[in-house]
């Protein structure tokens, strides 16, 4: 037994890297790239994805729907759905390189769109609570059309893969944007598919996570009491609708929304001073079916920054450093040293603490 040691490897499953400058700076997707390289083992090649903030300036007050077709038919169907309801300013297949790592390409379309004004009038509701809605109903019942990007000025890119691989696929090292984030997929449960790989997005909010949902069905039964829809075969995606009900349409803070997510336990509230415990309590309480439990950590992505959060029991490795105007975060150093050789202070959060970073106001 003891000869293997150091022979094998047990990665823990999936990796995780982000970047963000609180100056608003914008870098091109090479360093996230990067990133992910000595994390390779951590992927097993059937999933890999990116998000980047604030790389459509030209576009930036419309959404951007990134959307996979399985043939003509499907886009067809789409399209004229998607013209009931918005102003197509742009339609473009998004470009990619090909290469031939990546294989069985669906066809990957992006929209830039304003939902109208009169349709928003009609069904009395705001516009991101419309784009929801539109984007749960075509990947519910539009058959072989999956949304998988829906925010403003940012944009998520996936696809069946090793993450380096998929980044050059994708081209990112013409992208620019003030924050990025990244995952290496390692599924265990679930099947590995362009749909299902990550980042999970709605909206300008975006997912990676590395673990496993054990409340998964719990998570989504409630939230398939808001109308969310949970169709693309994958626990992560459950994180996303409970971070954009939270945040959006519950009016959450972002602590607060990880007090629910990784929520303390019982006995480690009791020992806070009074309002701290009545308000964890109340949450606790009143969100009880949103907790997320198993091993977990995760990044959301937001417009005007991110937050990083591991499960209550630390069950998943997380590290973060920072250097000048930028924080890094990554599932291990190697991961953050390879974009930034000369990171300072890394950390290692503890179990349900989240790190947040915001962008210094009016930067992005």
């Amino acid at each position: 037994m003891s000869s293997l040691e150091g022979q094998v490897r047990i990665p823990s499953g999936c990796a995780i890297s982000a970047v963000i400058s609180r100056e608003g700076k914008r870098m091109t997707g090479e360093g996230i790239i990067s990133s992910m390289i000595p994390m390779h083992d951590r992927s097993n090649g059937l999933g890999g994805g990116f998000a980047g903030y604030g790389i459509y300036p030209e576009y930036k007050d419309l959404y951007a729907f990134h959307i996979f077709f399985t043939d003509g038919a499907c886009k067809s169907e789409c399209e004229n759905f998607l013209k009931e309801g918005f102003e197509i300013v742009k339609a473009e297949s998004i470009p990619i390189r090909k290469i031939p790592e990546i294989t069985d390409v669906p066809m990957i379309w992006r929209y830039f769109a304003a939902p109208l004004s009169s349709v928003l009038s009609r069904l009395q509701l705001d516009e991101k609570e419309y784009v929801a809605r539109t984007v749960m109903k075509i990947n519910s019942s539009i058959s072989g059309a999956y949304v998988f990007s829906s925010g403003k000025n940012m944009g998520v890119f996936k696809a069946v893969g090793f993450p380096e691989d998929v980044g050059r696929f994708y081209r990112l090292e013409e992208y620019e944007g003030y924050s990025w984030t990244a995952h290496g997929r390692y599924p265990t449960n679930t099947p590995g598919w362009w749909g299902g790989a990550h980042p999970f997005a709605l909206l300008d909010c975006s997912v990676v996570h590395n673990g496993e949902i054990s409340s998964y069905d719990a998570n989504r039964r409630h939230m398939e009491m808001f109308g969310y829809k949970c169709t693309l075969q994958t626990d992560t995606e459950v994180i996303t609708y409970i971070a954009d009900y939270l945040l959006r349409r519950q009016g959450l803070t972002l602590e607060e929304t990880a007090s629910v997510i990784a929520a303390p336990f019982w006995s480690t509230i009791s020992g806070k001073e009074e309002k701290e415990r009545k308000k964890l309590s109340f949450l606790r309480t009143v969100y009880s079916g949103l907790l997320v439990t198993g091993p977990f950590s995760i990044v959301l992505g937001f417009t005007g920054g991110l937050m990083a959060l591991n499960d209550r029991l630390k069950l998943r490795s997380m590290v973060t450093a920072e250097k000048g105007d930028r924080v890094f975060v990554a599932s291990e150093e190697a991961a953050i040293r390879t974009m930034e050789p000369d990171a300072e202070n890394i950390y290692a959060p503890a179990g349900g603490e989240p790190v947040i970073v915001r962008v210094k106001e009016g930067a992005y």
